[in-house]
This record gives structure tokens, sequence and C-alpha cells, in this order.
């Protein structure tokens, strides 16, 4: 198939390159749009009983939730001054009434609570007219400007100016990254082919996955929501592999020219060697990502459906209009080719240094992993709030103005949403009992009708700590006074979730084992090597996992990251570098530890094959895991907590796994297991005589 594709593209290479420019443009024109249908974190999940609470207590009793917090503050006047009062009514009455639902102030409320504690600042809250999230955010977007005033300061927040300011900050971090990024690979290429045409390759490359990502996600909306987080991670995987990827094809493209071949051969046998190992990444990291589509959140999964989108077309634009590149140039890519044989190679001699001592170097480099991993043991688990945008983002500043000058406002209470309450009597014994529960600061119905009630329980934990979780299930035990009792707020959706993923976690780590080691052994023909990856997979990710810990959950590195930390990890981050760095490690292994077996199946000598095949691919390897960072950190320069979490983590994964485990722990262990290295049962050998996934020229 390869071969066949090899020589369409040389032989229709015009119109592929004419295909690829019509894509661009009408690709682009419809990818410019995605940022507008994007749904907001997409953290919480339909199926979840908070989740169903919140959609019942809309059906039943109407919306409790503010959709928009706009806080007025005067240095001169106080909020009981007329001349206060007056100019922020007169604000909130020049917000177009079609657009709103309904607004709650402290002039016409009294409340205590929308008052700040200096009396200089009074809040308002405004439900937005929309039936759905989008709806809404079209509303807020329309109301946004007019919510200004000559007399007074005016900060909006709430959830959907958060999802406005996030939208606006991914735009901006994108715009960033892109500028920061293609430069810099642009020069890092010129270095490693030492020539200005060969090194643009990749970036044309580059650009094409960036406009297919985003145009892939926008489509992507068509059938299902997508989470604004996932435009940075998704564009970052298609542009990184894309790069990696066509750095392999010019990389084997220029070697094969080298040896004499004409283009057309030449082009044929990059397709039949670097072209299948590409093909093979792509399957691997899209198994990867598809273990992020066990979980229902749209968050995980619109990253799930997004990233593996990314990763076909990585693979498809490498092996079409990079093949077709490659035969427009020519020969006017030939340049001088490094060696790839063994012998007094540098990474050949690094080897054999290795594997003369390598229970020292084992050891050495697994006591390294372990301890960059302890951190990881004291993770503390979390969920995102507006500290993830910069300061400067006027949702963040309206929730710390909240807990700074409105301490009573910020209660974000338990709501339990009753069907058919049986009755008052019933209803006032349930809401005492929930009163008297331990961690309960009040109870008190704040919705009734003859279909629902809704109780409000009030509580001074935080909503996702211990205390707040065990609160829910004391809350969710407490026997109903009629029909079901839904319990919802904050602390019941993040009990919720971290059940979820209680439940959902180890299916997700059977699917990638499962799929890592089927891969593996198709790959090399040995039922060892794939446990030895695996193993060695899960300790560079623990390093990787301990050194994110030790940096954001612990606060450290924040002038230099320029991030506020939260004090946890938000609980979702880690199963996202897992999915994403496990694909990408294998993407390695499998370069590697191919062009190691085909050498041991020449000479049988198993230490002489782990020298020359690292030999062979060290170069390339190095280099594309250092485009690849390139690429990971420029997101990594994200204001978005989130995108910059991802960031950094993934970026240690791969440094750590391309270099001590790649070029330290593999050559140690492999010379360890000597020729156990390649035991396969001798049933299993005519199923990779079929099916190995190997290199053939």
């Amino acid at each position: 198939m390869l071969d066949l594709l090899g020589r369409a593209m040389f032989s229709r290479r015009w119109w592929v390159l004419g295909a690829a420019a019509v894509f661009m443009v009408l690709a682009g024109a419809w990818g410019a749009n995605a940022f507008a249908d994007l749904a907001g974190g997409g953290f919480t999940y339909a199926a979840s009983e908070s989740s169903r609470a919140a959609d019942f207590e809309r059906e039943a009793l109407g919306r409790n939730d503010a959709d928009v917090v706009v806080v007025f503050r005067s240095e001169s006047w106080t909020v009981d001054d007329p001349r206060f009062e007056q100019a922020a009514t007169k604000t909130l009455a020049a917000v177009p009434a079609q657009r709103v639902e309904g607004v709650v102030d402290f002039w016409h409320s009294q409340l205590p609570e929308l008052v700040s504690t200096d009396r200089h600042a009074a809040l308002a809250t405004i439900q937005v007219a929309g039936e759905g999230e989008n709806d809404r955010l079209t509303s807020y977007l329309a109301i946004k400007d007019k919510l200004t005033s000559p007399d007074l300061q005016v900060f909006i927040g709430g959830p959907l100016a958060m999802f406005d300011d996030v939208n606006v900050q991914s735009k901006a971090d994108l715009t960033r990254a892109e500028a920061l990024a293609l430069p810099v690979l642009f020069l890092l290429m010129v270095l490693i082919f030492r020539s200005l045409l060969a090194a643009l390759l990749p970036v044309v490359i580059g650009l094409m996955a960036i406009v297919g990502s985003l145009a892939g996600l926008r489509l992507l909306t068509l059938a299902t929501e997508v989470s604004i987080f996932a435009v940075n991670v998704v564009t970052l995987l298609g542009l990184g592999l894309a790069i990696d990827y066509s750095l392999f094809m010019v990389s084997r493209y220029r070697e094969e020219l080298a040896q004499g071949h004409e283009v057309a051969e030449a082009l044929r046998r990059t397709m039949l060697t670097a072209g299948r190992t590409i093909a093979v990444s792509a399957v691997t990291v899209a198994l990867a990502l598809a273990s992020l589509l066990v979980f229902p959140q749209v968050f995980l999964r619109s990253i799930g459906f997004g990233g593996i989108a990314a990763v076909v077309l990585a693979a498809v634009f490498s092996l079409t209009v990079m093949a077709a590149l490659l035969a427009v140039l020519g020969e006017r890519l030939r340049g001088k080719q490094p060696a790839q044989e063994g012998g007094s190679g540098l990474w050949a001699r690094v080897a054999r240094g290795v594997m003369r001592r390598p229970v020292l170097v084992g050891v050495a480099v697994i006591a390294v992993l372990v301890v960059m991993g302890l951190p990881f043991l004291r993770i503390s688990y979390g969920w995102l709030d507006t500290r993830v945008l910069p300061a400067s983002a006027s949702s963040r500043q309206v929730q710390q103005m909240l807990e700074d000058q409105f301490p009573a406002s910020v209660t974000r209470p338990i709501e339990a949403i009753v069907r058919e309450p049986g009755g008052k009597e019933a209803l006032a014994t349930y809401v005492d009992a929930l009163a008297r529960l331990d961690g309960v600061d009040g109870a008190v119905v704040t919705g009734l009708t003859e279909d629902a009630a809704r109780v409000t329980v009030r509580f001074a934990a935080e909503p996702i700590s211990p205390e707040g979780r065990q609160l829910v299930e004391a809350v969710r035990g407490v026997e109903s006074p009629g029909g079901e009792v839904l319990v919802g707020g904050d602390a019941a959706g993040f009990a919720d979730l971290m059940d979820m993923l209680e439940q959902r976690l180890p299916w997700m780590a059977l699917l990638v084992v499962l799929t890592t080691f089927v891969l593996l052994f198709l790959a090399f023909g040995s039922l060892i090597l794939p446990v030895k990856a695996i193993v060695m997979n899960v300790l560079s990710l623990s390093a990787a996992f301990g050194a994110v810990v030790w940096i954001f959950q612990d606060g450290r590195l924040t002038g230099l990251l320029d991030f506020t930390s939260t004090g946890n990890i938000d609980v979702v981050q880690p199963i996202l570098i897992l999915a994403v760095a496990f694909g990408l490690s294998m993407d390695y292994e499998v370069f590697l530890l191919s062009r190691i077996r085909e050498q041991y199946d020449l000479t049988g000598d198993n230490t002489e094959a782990v020298a020359i095949g690292l030999q062979r691919t060290g170069r390339i390897i190095t280099s594309a895991a250092l485009l690849l960072v390139v690429v990971i950190l420029s997101f990594a320069t994200s204001q978005v907590l989130v995108v910059k979490i991802i960031g950094i983590g993934l970026a240690i994964a791969i440094v750590v796994d391309a270099t001590i485990v790649r070029a330290l722990l593999m050559p140690a262990t492999m010379r360890l297991l000597g020729r156990l290295n390649w035991w396969v049962p001798g049933p299993l050998r005519p199923l990779y005589n079929r099916w190995g996934i190997r290199e053939r020229g």
C-alpha cells in the first residue's frame, strides 16, 4: 500500500499540491470561527447526579445560578449614598431586557451579603436569556459593553465572563505560540538539515496541521460539544506530530538520495521505511488518545476526538503533501548525511559504555526517576476556578473581590432538589435532619412548587476538600421527604467527578496497556520487550507527574513560569498527560527498537544490535524530541493554567523519555536481558511473521 502511495505521490505530485492549496484556503476560512462554536470547560457530565439535579431544578423551579456577577465600587461613596444607587441602577437598567431573565441587586433586595465589608462596593447578579450555554454566551456578549458607568468602577465576573475570558486568552495564546514556535523550529531545522530548503518543508506541514486542527475542531462541534480548553492541546498535538513526521520523511529521503537512488526510487523507499514508521506511530498515538473516550466528560472526550483527528491529519499530510513536495524538489534536497552505521559513532559509544556497566547505570537511572516521582505520592486533586486565568482577567478579579470583600456571598452551598415533596411537615423534618448533620451551618427551603423543592445546605468546608465530599455523601444519605432527591452544587459535582474517574480510570489504563502491548509485540516480535517498555513508561511518567506536583501544586517557579498556584492539581490533567505522553513515547520506542530488531535479525548479536540501532536512530530521535519540546513549550507560555500544566508536564515527560530512558535505561536493561529480549512462544511466531511492523526498504 505504501509502495503504491509513494508512486502515486510522485506521478500526481502537482495535483496533490494543488489540492493542498485548496484545502488551506477552505479549512482556513472554516476554522477561523472555531472559537465561536466551542462549549465551556466541559468538566461535568450529563449522567451525574449533580448534573441531573441542575437540569431538574431549571425545569421545575427555574434557574437559581448567576451567569454574570457585576461588582460596582466607589472609593468616595458608600452603597448607602443615593448617588451610588442611582449610578448602579442606571447601568443595570441600560441592559437590553430581551437578553436578561433576572437581576438581583442590593437596592431592591436589601440582601446584606451583596454589600462589601467596607460598604464601598455592591454586587448584582444577572441571569441572561438562552436555552444552552452558547445561547447564554451570545446574550452575555450583547450586554457586556452596556455594563459601564462614568461614576463607578465596574468589574464583570461569573461563569460566562470566565468562559469569555478563557476564549479571548486562548486565541491570544494560540497566536503567540505560533509566532514563537515556527521561527525557532525553522532555525533548528536549518541546523539539523544544513539546508534552508529542507528546513522549510516541515514548517509548511506544521502550518497545515494548525489550520487542519482548527477546522477539525469546528467540524467536530457539529456532532458533539467541544471544550474551549481543547483548542490549544489539539493544535499542539497536530503541529508537534506534523513536525516530527516531516523530520522522519525528509531525513530518510535525503539518506536514500545519498545512497545513489533516483528521485522516484528514493521516494518509494522513503515511503516503505519512514512512511511505515509514521503510519505505526499515528496508530499508536491515536489509540492512546482513544483511551480518553472511556470518560463521559466533554473536556476529555473532545480532546480525545480532536487529538485523534490531529494525529490523523499530521500523518496524512506527511505521507501525501510532504511526499509530493519531496518529489517536486527532487535532487535539490540532496545533502550530506551523517554516518548511520555503528562502530565509532557517538550514540554507539554511549550504548556500549552503558552496556559495560548495565547494573550500575540501570539502578542509577531508576533511582533518579523514583526520586523525581516521589512528590506525586502527595498530589492533592482539585477543580478549576478563575485562577487558571492571568491576574489581569476581569472574571478572576471579581472572584478575588468576592472572597476578600464579600465573604458572606461566597458560600457555594449544596442544593438538595426534592421531586414531589410529601407535604410541609415531611419537608420540615427533612430540612431539620439536614441542619443537624456535622459540618452543616444551616439548611433552608429556597424554592418550592407542588412538584419540587429546593433545600439549600450551607457549610464552611471547601467544596473540593475531603470534608466537602463526605458532607455530600451525608446529605445523600438522609431519607427523602417524598420522591427522589437529587443533590447538586459544586461539592456534589466534584464528588461525582471523583467517583466517575475512580470507576473509569482502570478501564483507561487497561486499554492503554493492552494496545501498547499488542503494538509492541507486532513491532518487535517479543513478549518481554512490551512489558519492559510499559514499566519504563510508568517510571518516566511518574517522574513527570512528580515534577508537575512540585512545580504547580507546591507553587515552585511561579515567577519564572508566571502562574498562581491553586494548591492542587486539576484531577483530569494527569489523565490527559498520561494518554498523550504514553502515545508519544511509543512513537520513539517503535522507531528505535524496530531498527535494533532489524540489526538483530541480521547478526543475532544483541549487544551489537543495540549499539548500532541507537547509532542509527539516536540523532533523529533527539532532534524529533527537541522539536516537539519546542512546540510544547511555546504552548506552555499560555496564560491559561490548564494549558500551561499540560505543556510543562508533556515537555518533562518527553525530555526524560528521549534522554535518560531511551539512551541509558533502555540499553542497560536490554544488555541485562540479553537473548531473552527476543523471546516469543512458538505458536505466536507466525503471527509476528505475518503482521510484524518493521521497516522494509
